[in-house]
């Protein structure tokens, strides 16, 4: 189980429409291609409420998909509106943290 410092960002930030960066407040750094994101998105069209099994075939999502918007929701997620107008999905600073692809989780 993380520390609670482990899923609190101190900074978010969008690198142009490709990238997103999370600097959590325990100094961690994630960073994220909107392309691995959408793949991951956590809504309802993209994983099964029923088993929890991913629906989106992620090869699908377009090499050069960018975030065209991305907005807090609350003090405990992110939402992104993505170039391929994908934007239902809710990104808990939970899940996001669990997405870091590093060793520093």
């Amino acid at each position: 189980m993380l520390p609670p410092a482990a899923i609190r960002p101190a900074q978010l930030k969008k690198i142009g429409q490709e990238k997103f960066l999370i600097t959590w407040q325990d100094a961690h750094v994630s960073d994220y291609t909107f392309r691995y994101l959408r793949q991951n998105c956590p809504c309802a069209e993209c994983v099964s409420e029923d088993t929890g099994q991913r629906i989106l075939d992620q090869d699908s999502v377009p090499a050069d998909i960018k975030a065209l918007k991305s907005e807090l929701v609350g003090n405990y997620a992110v939402h992104f509106t993505f170039s391929d107008g994908h934007s239902t999905g809710i990104y808990s600073f939970k899940l996001l943290r669990a997405l870091c692809g590093c060793n520093g989780r």
